[in-house]
């Protein structure tokens, strides 16, 4: 029956815009970033991390919001190598998507120039 229960395990493996992240690399910069992961083989969690302890050999990450929510568990120990699933820093994304507009725009000035000489008359 152990077998018949593995073969439905979720192998949850975040959507494409989490970046995968073995829990023993999690330090107090991914608290308040939205968490995913599967805690066993039968639960998938989602959550704002609100706080990381670790322990030799695994992590526990406490989650933000889940005291009194119809007896959900605030906090999930994993082991160090568990891969959790975090969505990407909107503040980091967003600075690197307006350097990159930047050097777009900076770049197509340069290149709008070269080669059009053009001296206006009046």
């Amino acid at each position: 029956m152990a077998n018949h229960l593995r073969e439905h395990m979720m192998n949850y493996s975040g959507t494409g815009n989490e970046k995968a992240t073995p829990a023993s690399e999690l330090n107090r910069t991914h608290v308040g970033q939205t968490v995913s992961f599967e805690p066993d083989e039968f639960t998938l969690v989602f959550g704002k991390i609100a706080a990381i302890a670790r322990k030799e050999g695994s992590v526990t990450i406490a989650l933000q919001g889940v005291e009194g929510s119809g007896g959900l568990q605030s906090s999930y120990s994993l082991p160090g190598s568990r891969h959790v699933y975090l969505q990407p820093d909107m503040l980091t994304n967003t600075e690197s998507t307006i350097k990159d507009l930047f050097g777009k725009v900076q770049e197509n000035l340069r290149g709008g120039h070269k080669g059009d000489d053009r001296t206006d008359k009046l």
